[in-house]
């Protein structure tokens, strides 16, 4: 199996681009379902260690549903199957500009929750046009233990997230231990009082929000505009996002829009706990819903042909997802 590898922010995409499993035609929406029932294997053996790490996602790159997409791509990780990943599509656009099969100018990628509209701006700086994001439920609280009584907005971004204001820990690396293991509590907490996304859908990502770190050109971004906040955000594996976290950094806005705090167009600069940004700003969408516009930098770092031996034992791979998680 061929797969290119690039990191986004410092969060890491795998692109399967030869040797993948045969999903047949149809809907993306579909042919995620049947990886899932009949591949998961394949999701295991690609993202898991030791071929993988915790953060790694993992992209099948598929041909589009609708003809007038330049490619489908179904996107996967540790835990499971996701509907959209932004920086995941930061760097499978990166990846494509790479292999020589998407040039400079706008393009359109299927995903099997809609299709994103992709800018290729440079051999790495690429915008995406998110799907409508909207805020679900604002002001949920729920009594996590250890923590106590947290509250935030319930958000779609292409994901479902638990977005909540302020932090139980200084937003900084040497901290995530301590995020995570909040993150994972407000998660279980979620859970047990029956919170859930429209239609009942699992809220599997947890998003944090402070005060950004400093000034000046950050790592990923090259306006030198000061960030507007910093995020920290558990991925439903148990890693966190080494990124700003796009479908999160849409949810994030949605919320904003709603409560009247950005205007539509202008922008939003977003800091990750490791000092990567995203530049985001949005335009109004349909039923109150908004069109997210994110902009960051993916950078390809290897050319990777993944071998599965029969007699591996660890062939499937290894979870390695905290066991209280």
């Amino acid at each position: 199996m061929l797969a290119i590898d690039s990191h986004t922010g410092g969060e890491p995409t795998r692109v399967i681009i030869e040797g993948g499993p045969d999903l047949g035609t149809g809907p993306l929406s579909a042919r995620r379902a049947r990886f899932a029932e009949a591949f998961d294997d394949v999701r295991r053996m690609v993202v898991l260690e030791p071929r993988g790490a915790g953060a790694t996602v993992g992209a099948l790159l598929c041909e589009p549903h609708d003809p007038a997409c330049a490619a489908g791509v179904i996107f996967f990780d540790a835990a499971g199957f996701l509907g959209m990943c932004g920086h995941g599509t930061i760097g499978l656009a990166a990846t494509l500009v790479y292999l020589g099969r998407l040039a400079p100018g706008r393009h359109r990628l299927e995903t099997p929750v809609g299709v994103v509209e992709v800018d290729i701006l440079g051999p790495h700086d690429v915008r995406i046009e998110n799907v409508p994001s909207y805020r679900y439920r604002r002001g949920v609280a729920v009594d996590a233990p250890g923590l106590g009584r947290v509250v935030g907005d319930v958000a779609w971004g292409g994901n479902w997230f638990f977005v909540v204001d302020g932090a139980p820990a200084p937003l900084a690396p040497e901290h995530a231990p301590a995020l995570t293991d909040a993150a994972m509590r407000v998660r279980r907490a979620l859970a047990a009082a029956g919170v859930a996304g429209e239609g009942g859908a699992e809220i599997d990502h947890v998003e944090f929000f402070g005060a950004p770190a400093g000034e000046g050109e950050g790592l990923g971004d090259k306006s030198g505009a000061r960030p507007d906040g910093r995020n920290f955000v558990l991925c439903p594996g148990g890693a966190y996002d080494r990124s700003p976290c796009g479908t999160g950094l849409s949810a994030k806005l949605a919320c904003l829009a709603a409560d009247g705090k950005l205007r539509p167009g202008e922008p939003w600069v977003q800091e990750s706990l490791i000092g990567s940004r995203f530049t985001a700003s949005y335009r109004p969408g349909e039923a109150g819903r908004i069109i997210p516009s994110i902009t960051g930098a993916a950078y390809v770092c290897a050319e990777t042909r993944l071998i599965f031996n029969d007699r591996d034992p660890f062939r499937l791979g290894v979870s390695c997802a905290p066991a209280h998680y």
